[in-house]
């Protein structure tokens, strides 16, 4: 399947794409940089935040993020300048923490999980929060070393999780009680290991099945409902980050991938750059925070 690049960000991470539907442009983030950054018609906007930028979401005002201290709002100005606000600061288990990984839920709900950023030490202090719309912090899942590739069913009542930590490599499913906004039940969906790359970020297209960025490995994955390997397809950088459906019609998985320092990138110049495949299946329109 052909892949084309559309920016080449050179991006140190590249994370978190979500498709603006009224604004037709493609946002992302580079963690490390503490940027935010915006495709639209074929230019390529970017905006410094005061923190790194892990994740974010849209929100009626501009957007939601999870950061380092705690989860914003964020307003893009004109002038390149990005306006933040604290919405609720989290007490992180121990120094030298982030938020990676997060979106919203069908109902709106911003969920994020937290990660210690030295991933050698292979320490299970990340966790899993529910941001809900009166802005309190919930935490919903702990023990986790880096909680990755979140996402919810068609119908909202499945949410997955994924942690990324090559010590574990697994994708979880559980029950997802819409109401409450509470997941339970928690079920073995894929153990990665038995795939090529790790569990990074995902998306879930409107047949209910789950896309996974396979890191180290260059592929991205497609997996049904009940875990079963539906097809792989390839970009050229090794560590794809995540995925996400947009487009006018749903139907282009835009992929954000991972630019490593200090290694010979010559197999992948195009390391950090944004791709885009049409692989003949629609996505879900992501929904906004509300809050």
């Amino acid at each position: 399947m052909h892949c084309e690049l559309i920016v080449d960000a050179r991006n140190g991470t590249g994370e978190s794409p979500v498709w603006h539907p009224t604004e037709h442009a493609l946002y992302w983030v580079d963690i490390p940089a503490r940027q935010l950054h915006r495709w639209q018609d074929g230019a390529h906007q970017v905006w410094l935040g005061e923190e790194m930028l892990a994740c974010i979401a849209r929100s009626a005002e501009g957007w939601v993020a999870g950061m380092q201290s705690g989860v914003f709002t964020l307003q893009p100005k004109a002038d390149g300048r990005l306006d933040s606000r604290l919405l609720c600061s989290v007490e992180h288990a121990q120094p030298g923490m982030r938020f990676n990984d997060g979106r919203c839920d069908r109902q709106g709900r911003f969920w994020a999980g937290t990660m210690l950023m030295d991933m050698q030490q292979g320490a299970h202090v990340g966790a899993l929060y529910r941001v809900d719309g009166e802005g309190a912090l919930h935490q919903q899942l702990q023990g986790m070393i880096v909680p990755n590739g979140l996402a919810f069913s068609p119908d909202g009542r499945r949410m997955y999780l994924s942690d990324s930590h090559p010590n574990v490599q697994k994708i979880w499913a559980f029950d997802y009680d819409t109401d409450s906004g509470t997941p339970h039940n928690q079920q073995l969906f894929v153990d990665l290991r038995a795939y090529p790359g790790r569990p990074d970020g995902a998306a879930v297209d409107a047949d209910g099945c789950y896309w996974i960025c396979g890191n180290d490995a260059g592929q991205v994955h497609r997996f049904t409902p009940d875990g079963r390997l539906d097809r792989s397809l390839s970009v050229p950088v090794k560590k794809p980050a995540m995925c996400a459906f947009g487009g006018a019609n749903l139907d282009t998985l835009f992929v954000t991938s991972i630019r490593p320092a200090g290694i010979d990138l010559s197999d992948q110049p195009l390391a950090g750059g944004v791709f885009a495949l049409h692989p003949g299946v629609q996505g879900l329109e992501e929904p906004a925070w509300r809050g």
